[in-house]
């Protein structure tokens, strides 16, 4: 008898970690095939736009779209340089790029350090108040900042040419220097630091600066890295503020001068695959940070996120 219960609860067990297995099979196969259909919706497009950038106009105009190109036609990517004028755009983002984010890097650091580390009288009211404009969507400052920068100062009618910066690379640099989200990722990485260093380092005569240069800034590499990494990605993919204030072929940024660019032949007709051949060139810098470089981009917000 007891060998007759004990084979009756190995066919059970047995059973039930065959019933277990089929059930995750199947989980697993619904979650891959869930995954992999929304791949390719997100792939797709990109994948249209790398090959439209090959194709001739004609088989870009066939009435079936083909999935490869019948004849790679690189002479796109020429005519892409020279219609949107592509060198200089690249100029003046990089430009507006590396110089703001060397500025931005700047007043986030010295922000983030006075918010962890030092002690002023109204310290968490002001962080309160920073943190309070994250909740105000940026659109919302456009017009004021515009007023600002094209010299239309308050209970005065007419603009003062004297204070109007648009249409030159301090408008596209200065009024984006500051992010509070930047600041508040920092703040948090440096909260992780012991304070105990620094009570140390005030005992042996170390002065603020030498202490965030030597000890605080070594230890939060990865979240500095991420911060260049998406400020930089902010200047290069920046549209409507460039397009607002600085629309003039001396400094136009990669995504308004794209947009201004003409592609038309003489007869009148847009060449599609040079324009697709174009968004492809721009688009190639994005995808190579997003390739090779997003890991320093997750361990420097999750770094932030956990205080230790």
């Amino acid at each position: 008898m007891a060998e007759f219960n004990n084979a009756v609860k190995e066919v059970n067990v047995e059973s039930v970690k065959a019933s277990q297995r089929t059930s995750k099979i199947i989980r697993y196969t619904i979650t891959y095939l869930f995954l992999g259909i929304m791949a390719i919706i997100v792939i797709f497009p990109f994948y249209w736009m790398i090959i439209s950038s090959f194709k001739t106009m004609d088989e870009y105009r066939a009435n079936v779209p083909t999935l490869w190109p019948q004849n790679f036609v690189f002479e796109n990517f020429t005519t892409a340089f020279s219609k949107a004028n592509l060198l200089d755009l690249f100029k003046h983002t990089l430009y507006v790029g590396l110089v703001s984010t060397v500025l931005s890097l700047i007043v986030t650091i010295l922000s983030a350090f006075a918010f962890a580390r030092l002690n002023f009288k109204g310290k968490n009211l002001v962080f309160g108040l920073l943190m309070a404009t994250m909740m105000v969507p940026g659109e919302l400052y456009t017009i004021t900042n515009y007023l600002t920068v094209s010299g239309r100062l308050p209970f005065i009618s007419e603009p003062v040419e004297a204070f109007d910066i648009t249409n030159t690379f301090a408008v596209l640099i200065f009024p984006m220097l500051v992010s509070v989200f930047y600041i508040y990722l920092l703040r948090q990485t440096f909260m992780q630091i012991p304070n105990e260093l620094y009570l140390a380092a005030k005992v042996d005569g170390t002065s603020d600066f030498k202490y965030l240069w030597k000890v605080m800034l070594p230890l939060s590499v990865s979240t500095i890295i991420t911060i260049t990494i998406l400020k930089m990605m902010g200047a290069w993919n920046a549209y409507i503020w460039p397009r607002l204030v600085a629309n003039d072929a001396a400094h136009q940024l990669i995504t308004n001068g794209l947009r201004g660019a003409s592609f038309t032949d003489e007869f009148g007709e847009t060449n599609y695959p040079a324009q697709m051949a174009a968004v492809t060139i721009v688009s190639i810098p994005l995808f190579l940070v997003f390739v090779f470089l997003r890991k320093y981009i997750m361990r420097g917000v999750s770094r932030s996120g956990i205080k230790g």
